[in-house]
């Protein structure tokens, strides 16, 4: 499907027009998977959440909602829900005279679908529009400047296609396996996000979990205007020892390229098993869990060996990865002055075996601690919570030996961890100070600072989410030219949640770039600059 831009532009200034009127009638049956404080949309999907539900004993009980919940939507005994997704983003990319580095766009993202529970079963199916507005045409340098922002991806994966529609997600979910209550089956196209089979009763450490631990391996991308899906089975279990579930799936195509009915030559299969303990001044929670990945696309490898190599080595990716998390939240002074609540998180990850023709061995860690304040008038009114982590994932330095060392971030929601996206997680130190508070029941404020290198100079700075198109890698990458700076991000974020069903957003971030930055723009000096921003409003019914 290809539209005219002007034809565009006036079907999405009609929906923000008609929206408020219809949410007065219409509503959200299944909620949009949205942050719990309404901070961070990375992570939001605009439809229900194909997730396997928590145990009843661990799922957080909603806070007391000032506006009336939604009402479903019903349709004899199913239900119709839905989402729209406005966004305007403006990019200030790095100094360059290659390519156009400054511009803005828009894109609009419609879901709907309808669903059906039953003692036994459920099932869903749902559907997705997306439309892009204004892509730029002229922002993609040459090597190694390369796709100046997430414009020029959009555009290097979908040319001047405008818009699309696919099925988005299509499954039966079997409840009480076999006469066992606590477990079921999920068969078909569905979303899914690691980290996240286990909802805890704490809000503060749902919120960490929700933004610090989920997707950092296995994600939907839904901040990009199309996302992605998995096809393939999902089995859970939830019992009084914990949660065990297990996804065997292949991606869909989709992200940066609006298309995204196909799906890849490309699996995995993931178990865990996630212990949430209790005690009587906090909560905590332990997962283990397996992964692996295979990916046996005859595509171009993204990595640091020259590209006669690479382009030589047309062999499968087999990888594994092995690792767990630990988070905790502990209430201090309770009822005093000075009282708060004190939180810890602590993951890692090892990885192992066969990179195409190269062995494979690297790994990450991430150490993260904060206070939430409160006992006091003000601390009680903002709810002001400081945290502070350090994130390192192994590099490789020696492009010419017969092993891997990089860090391979596998299909996650890069996003979460990098919210101007301009790195991922792979060989990259991130050390972090982060500031949040809620002034009001509607109203989030965030403030990030990131200090960025790159874990191993001889490596190279990379960018991306995984795999979405059948002839890309889908990680792209620049030269470190021996340097390991990546400079500063600083960033902030305000989300209001105006009515039940309707948020909006406001995000700008600024970065004052490193050695490695000035190295590939030289056009910027010693410290390249670049900015990012973003408004959101999201409209559910």
């Amino acid at each position: 499907m290809k539209l005219t831009r002007p034809v565009l532009t006036l079907v999405c200034l009609t929906f923000v027009q008609l929206c408020p009127n219809f949410s007065t009638s219409r509503v959200l049956a299944q909620t949009v998977v949205r942050h719990q404080d309404g901070s961070d949309p990375d992570s939001d999907q605009p439809s229900s959440t194909a997730q396997e539900p928590a145990a009843k004993a661990i799922v957080a009980k909603p806070a007391p909602s000032p506006a009336p919940a939604p009402q479903p939507i019903k349709i004899g005994g199913m239900v119709f829900s839905g989402s729209l997704r406005l966004r305007m983003e403006s990019w200030d990319w790095f100094e360059t005279n290659q390519a156009d580095g400054s511009y803005t766009f828009g894109a609009a993202l419609l879901r709907f679908g309808l669903s059906r529970q039953k003692e036994k079963y459920e099932w869903q199916l749902e559907a997705e529009a997306p439309v892009l507005i204004n892509t730029p045409e002229h922002s993609i340098a040459p090597a190694p400047q390369g796709q100046l922002g997430h414009g020029a991806s959009y555009f290097a994966a979908s040319q001047r296609q405008d818009a699309s529609l696919f099925f988005k997600q299509g499954f039966i979910r079997f409840k009480g396996l076999f006469g066992d209550n606590a477990s079921s089956l999920k068969i078909g196209r569905f979303e899914f996000n690691d980290g996240t089979e286990v909802v805890p009763g704490d809000p503060t450490l749902a919120i960490i979990k929700r933004d610090h631990i989920s997707q950092r391996l296995i994600g939907t991308f839904g901040f990009s205007h199309v996302g992605r899906s998995f096809d393939g089975l999902q089995y859970a279990r939830n019992f009084k020892a914990g949660n065990l579930t297990f996804v065997g799936a292949r991606p869909t195509e989709g992200v940066f390229q609006l298309n995204g009915n196909k799906e890849l030559d490309v699996d995995f299969y993931y178990g865990a098993f996630t212990k949430p303990i209790k005690y009587k001044k906090g909560e905590s929670e332990a997962r283990a869990f397996v992964l692996h990945y295979h990916d046996g696309r005859r595509v171009l490898k993204t990595d640091n060996r020259a590209q006669a190599l690479r382009a030589a080595d047309t062999e499968n990716i087999r990888l594994t990865t092995v690792g767990g998390h630990y988070i905790g939240v502990r209430q201090l002074r309770e009822g005093k002055a000075g009282a708060g609540k004190f939180d810890v998180l602590l993951w890692g990850a090892g990885q192992f075996g066969q990179w195409g023709r190269l062995d494979h061995r690297a790994g990450a860690i991430a150490a993260e601690i904060g206070y939430s304040l409160g006992g006091g008038r003000i601390a009680d009114k903002i709810k002001p919570w400081v945290r502070g982590g350090y994130f390192r994932s192994t590099g490789d330095g020696d492009p010419t030996d017969n092993t891997h060392n990089t860090f391979f971030q596998v299909l996650p929601t890069p996003r979460i961890y990098a919210r101007t996206p301009f790195f991922n997680l792979m060989n990259t130190e991130d050390a972090f100070g982060q500031f949040r508070m809620k002034p009001h029941a509607r109203l989030n404020v965030r403030f990030d600072a990131h200090h960025l290198n790159l874990s191993n100079s001889k490596d190279l700075w990379y960018a991306g989410g995984g795999a979405f198109q059948k002839g890309t890698f889908g990680y792209v990458s620049r030269p470190s030219n021996n340097k390991k700076s990546l400079g500063w991000l600083f960033d902030t974020s305000v989300d209001v949640n105006v009515t039940s069903r309707t948020t909006f957003t406001f995000y700008f971030a600024g970065i004052r770039g490193g050695g490695v930055q000035s190295a590939i723009y030289p056009m910027g000096g010693g410290n390249p600059s670049a900015r990012f921003t973003y408004f959101e409003l999201v409209q559910r019914f």
